[in-house]
């Protein structure tokens, strides 16, 4: 499993998003801690728990901490499934 320090670069959203779609690309699995730690409010907001449970969804995944104001996720993918698939983010913060 890789583990990833959220708190790197910008320490905002963008590093969770991108390891996401990584790891569905890859197929590795990943941990992240430490997720949007330089930021006012730290931790997952919903924009970004709707972008790890919509990955969860496409890609089969196993996920653990996905829940408002986690500040570690991890995200083991499975199959990626193709269809149509639909997803309400409430708010951008």
């Amino acid at each position: 499993m890789i583990t990833i320090d959220g708190a790197f670069g910008e320490g905002g959203g963008q590093i969770i998003r991108t390891s996401l779609a990584l790891s569905l690309v890859t197929g590795k699995p990943f941990s992240m801690d430490n997720i949007r730690a330089k930021r006012k409010r730290p931790g997952l907001l919903r924009q970004h728990l709707t972008a790890v449970n919509a990955a969860r969804e496409v890609g089969s995944a196993e996920v653990r901490g996905n829940q408002l104001g986690s500040r570690s996720v991890a995200f083991l993918p499975g199959a990626v499934k193709g269809g149509h698939y639909r997803f309400v983010i409430d708010s951008a913060g």
